[in-house]
């Protein structure tokens, strides 16, 4: 539940003039931790509105034509070169169709 800027703000005064904890959740009807997290906060009260982090973005053309040039490098350094995790290698790859096995004639 999402509670008002100016609930808090007068929630927070009100336990910083004095007022006990357990009063202010009678008073105002919010829970115990979310004065502690909102007293924590200091004077940045704002709402913080949950939503997507920033997107890392792979190439998939330079993927496939690193990969086509050097087919034997590993998945941990292909992320680490991209600046993305091991998973997003392995779920671009599967949807590229590229296999890691190797076939080796005999």
């Amino acid at each position: 539940m999402q509670y008002s800027e100016d609930l808090r703000r007068r929630v927070v005064k009100y336990v910083r003039q004095g007022g006990k904890k357990v009063d202010a959740v009678k008073h105002f009807g919010v829970c115990r931790a979310v004065i502690y997290r909102w007293l924590d906060r200091g004077d940045d009260l704002t709402a913080k509105k949950p939503g997507p982090k920033k997107a890392h973005k792979l190439d998939w053309e330079a993927l496939r034509k690193g990969i086509e040039k050097k087919p034997e490098t590993m998945k941990t350094e292909w992320a680490r070169e991209f600046g993305v995790g091991t998973t997003a290698i392995s779920y671009a790859m599967r949807r590229m169709k590229l296999s890691r096995k190797k076939n080796v004639a005999v």
